[in-house]
């Protein structure tokens, strides 16, 4: 197999794992596995935002507070991804945030990105069902477990895509790349109001962003001080 590198290419043995089949090993911060699906139509069903991010980064609580945002402007449901259990579901609806009939949940039985990207079924049947309970819906946000940098939707599954990390897994997540940071259509850096408590630089943090991204947006937020992720919610709504 070849594994890349920005500048030259080096010949490495083949990664299998036994089971008739290997993947290649790339060092491009950019490559991610290859998406199966065509991105669905659009038209006459709900727009779909996946969000993802790795463990604890904030992606559940943007959820919360992207339902308490646009859930009196808009015809809203959510569905969730846990690998055993239905915990971020549980949360939001105890949490209040929407009708409780309102939030499906996914247990992927496996790491996250399998059921966001490599097969999408279960989340597509849980799409559906909502649509079916509640015509009309203009949007469905997914959120994914946690995952690591490579984890991103199916465009099959998703229209557009959020990726959230946040400042206590330490500045240097920006720099480090992965398809989640460089090609999500909106990256979140989270939990800034705790930045110094962890020694994260924010300057540093949000450059290395910016430069990983090319013009693809960035947003920092503290769900602490903003609780209604006002600059995401205004993000959302220019997609709808």
């Amino acid at each position: 197999m070849l594994g890349t590198t920005r500048k030259r290419c080096v010949s490495l043995p083949a990664e299998g794992h036994g089971h008739g089949h290997f993947h290649p090993v790339s060092f491009d911060p950019t490559a991610s596995e290859p998406d199966h699906y065509d991105a669905a139509p659009t038209a006459g069903r709900a727009y779909r935002i996946g969000i993802g991010g790795p463990v604890g980064s904030g992606k559940t609580a943007l959820t919360a507070a992207l339902c308490r945002a646009l859930g009196d402007e808009i015809n809203l449901a959510v569905v969730t991804n846990d690998i055993y259990t239905t915990e971020d579901a549980d949360f939001l609806r105890r949490a209040g945030v929407l009708d409780p009939a309102r939030i499906e949940a996914v247990q992927t039985g496996a790491c996250p990105h399998t059921a966001i990207r490599d097969d999408i079924t279960a989340n597509l049947d849980a799409v559906e069902r909502l649509e079916e309970k509640f015509p009309g819906l203009d949007l469905v946000i997914i959120e994914s477990g946690g995952d690591n940098l490579t984890a991103v939707f199916s465009r099959g599954l998703a229209d557009s895509q959020i990726f959230v990390v946040d400042v206590a897994g330490g500045d240097k997540v920006p720099r480090k790349g992965g398809p989640g940071v460089t090609t999500a259509d909106l990256l979140v850096i989270n939990k800034t109001d705790i930045a110094h408590l962890v020694g994260a630089d924010m300057d540093v943090m949000t450059s290395d962003a910016h430069r990983m991204r090319g013009t693809l947006p960035v947003i920092t937020q503290s769900l602490v001080d903003t609780p209604d992720a006002p600059a995401v919610a205004g993000w959302v709504r220019s997609l709808l």
